[in-house]
């Protein structure tokens, strides 16, 4: 479908909420959203793409049709679009992990005597589930803690055909099991008792459980049977160890969970804190690819959903660092799924605002502790060359800068940026020879014809020729670049920097006069700049060193006899060109022979006279 076409379909839509599906022309779903009105949000897509993001921008450029599923609410709206994130993986939505290697607890409860048993995924097979878990290992020792801490068998054995069959095993012996196995052991209402209280830890109502346990201790001892008043104490604090930690399960113990959200330039990361009664149990950390030009609240707002609607035990309260969309529909349908109140907030000050900082510290660590220099490089590329529109990606750049005093002691400077590095072993220097006045724009073409015209002499030591030229100046440097080029039959991408009044780099600007904007993107503003930096720094040294060179020597050449080693010799020794002038001729033949010695005090004091 043409870009009219879409948009004509887009707005025949209902205002109606519903999940849109955008696909390419093979069919396959690029990007999956919700909208509360469909009309109005697809619309958007088609309209003017200025006010786009360049994420928007790319998926819509790769759009030849889309398709809409209408349904009854916005929370039937948030919870199909999850479902067909996770069903087709669309490149341009930010996506969270599979469940591949994020198992779950599954129990059996059709049997006389459940089990807790690792699973790979949540079936429709009448039997509960927890999680989903960190991994297989940690999912396992969730299994053991809280078998542990209640006592529960977690051997082979099957019960009730075991019972009696032989001597208990090990876990009995150190007290971590309560010997069902045993003959007079205890029964099995004793173990699915149990079994309910091991559900509601991994359910997430650690807290209600302890206070229950903690009463029904109380009226063991009110009734002088202390035996279980004991072993009630036991266990009580055998969970009360298990949730401050065991950090495998602190994700069901958590009554408040600390969102931390990190956008780098390469990739990004979210943390969360799970944080119970105070106390911190654990984090779990997620990062993902940054999606181009993706806000904070647009990143927060995909991997909340994902993340929760996928659990079965929720908290109590979320804190976030920024308001997202459908705030209030997300903490009403959490709510709904949790069986008890889900807040969502956003706090800005006190101890709720502190951690959601040291949340954010946890995501922007993790982040940048996998992301190498090498990517955040080759992502900065990525934007110099969307941004520009250049053929490649620029690996190797070059800059030109000239550097003169009022036309005097003129010279360029060529710096090369090889991956966004300086690599000073091609920097060149040049000395204008066709001038004798100010004029920048000539002397920049002298260099780039006798620079270029190395090149195609084969010259090894100005080969290859870059990806990119940046000029230091504005698009009046550009454009005599490009007419240089040209009538050399030279086709290279040519950009100007321009500079603000402050001389710091503002922008890039085209030879035809089209500035760039660049201070969207810190990596990107700060690579020009440095480059500016780099080339400015090069030209001034070389254009001192020449301007110093010149004003110290000049009045000694000429003079017979004295050549650069004498040079050097009388201005080592009397330290400047004016105390060689003032020099007595005696004090000139302890240094020179004494024909040098008269010439030069002869060429001082002739002129002098």
């Amino acid at each position: 479908m043409t870009k009219e076409e879409l948009r004509e379909k887009a707005n025949d839509l209902p205002l109606l909420p519903g999940v849109y599906l955008m696909m390419d022309k093979t069919g396959k779903v690029i990007y999956v959203g919700k909208a509360k009105k469909l009309k109005n949000r697809v619309s958007q897509y088609f309209q003017d793409t200025a006010s786009h993001n360049e994420k928007t921008r790319a998926m819509v450029s790769q759009v030849d049709h889309f398709d809409t599923i209408f349904v009854s609410s916005e929370f039937e709206a948030l919870i199909l679009e999850n479902s067909l994130i996770k069903r087709h993986q669309p490149r341009y939505n930010i996506l969270l992990k599979d469940d591949k290697g994020y198992p779950f607890i599954r129990l059996d409860t059709g049997v006389s005597y459940p089990r807790f048993t690792l699973a790979g995924k949540a079936e429709e097979d009448g039997a509960r589930y927890f999680g989903p878990f960190g991994g297989r290992r940690e999912t396992r020792l969730a299994i053991e803690a809280v078998c542990g801490a209640l006592k529960l068998p977690i051997c082979s054995r099957q019960f009730p055909r075991d019972i009696g069959r032989e001597r208990p095993c090990l876990n009995h012996h150190i007290g971590r099991c309560d010997g069902f196995c045993l003959p007079g052991g205890p029964d099995q209402a004793e173990y699915r008792r149990r079994i309910r209280q091991a559900e509601r830890i991994f359910s997430g109502h650690y807290r209600q459980l302890t206070a229950e346990l903690q009463t029904e201790m109380e009226d063991a001892a009110e009734e002088l049977n202390f035996e279980k008043a004991a072993a009630l104490r036991d266990r009580i604090r055998a969970i009360s160890v298990l949730g401050k930690q065991q950090q495998v399960i602190a994700g069901v113990c958590a009554d408040t969970d600390v969102w931390g959200i990190y956008v780098g330039q390469v990739r990004s990361g979210c943390a969360v804190l799970h944080i119970e009664d105070g106390n911190l149990l654990g984090r779990e950390v997620e990062v993902f690819p940054t999606a181009a030009d993706e806000a904070l609240p647009a990143v927060l707002a995909a991997v909340l959903q994902q993340y929760y609607l996928e659990r079965g035990a929720l908290p109590s309260e979320i804190l976030l660092p920024e308001p997202v969309e459908d705030m209030e529909t997300l903490a009403a349908l959490l709510t709904g799924r949790a069986g008890h109140r889900v807040t969502l907030r956003v706090p800005q000050r006190g101890e709720r605002a502190e951690l959601l900082r040291m949340a954010g510290r946890n995501a922007r660590e993790e982040v940048e502790r996998i992301t190498s220099d090498a990517e955040r490089v080759n992502k900065t590329l990525e934007q110099l060359q969307q941004l520009a529109d250049l053929p490649v990606l620029p690996r190797r750049m070059e800059s030109y800068d000239i550097s003169h005093t009022a036309g005097q002691d003129m010279v360029a400077s060529m710096v090369v940026f090889a991956d966004g590095k300086p690599l000073k072993r091609d920097y060149r220097r040049f000395q204008i020879k066709t001038l004798d006045h100010a004029d920048d724009l000539r002397a920049l073409q002298e260099v780039l014809q006798r620079r270029m015209q190395r090149y195609l002499d084969g010259d090894e030591h100005f080969s290859p020729l870059p990806d990119l030229l940046l000029m230091d100046g504005g698009h009046l440097q550009a454009q005599a670049t490009q007419q240089q080029l040209e009538s050399m039959g030279i086709h290279i991408p040519i950009l100007g920097m321009v500079k603000d009044d402050r001389h710091r780099t503002r922008a890039l600007v085209t030879p035809e006069g089209r500035e760039l904007g660049i201070q969207q993107s810190p990596p990107l503003f700060a690579l020009v700049g440095r480059v500016q930096e780099e080339v400015h720094r090069f030209a001034i040294a070389y254009h001192h060193e020449k301007h110093s060179r010149s004003a110290m020597t000049s009045r000694l050449d000429g003079i017979p006899g004295i050549g650069d080693v004498r040079k050097k010799a009388l201005l080592k020794h009397f330290k400047s060109v004016k105390a060689i002038s003032e020099a007595e001729l005696v004090q000139l033949e302890a240094l020179l022979p004494k024909a040098a010695a008269r010439a030069v005090y002869d060429h001082f004091h002739e002129k002098n006279t």
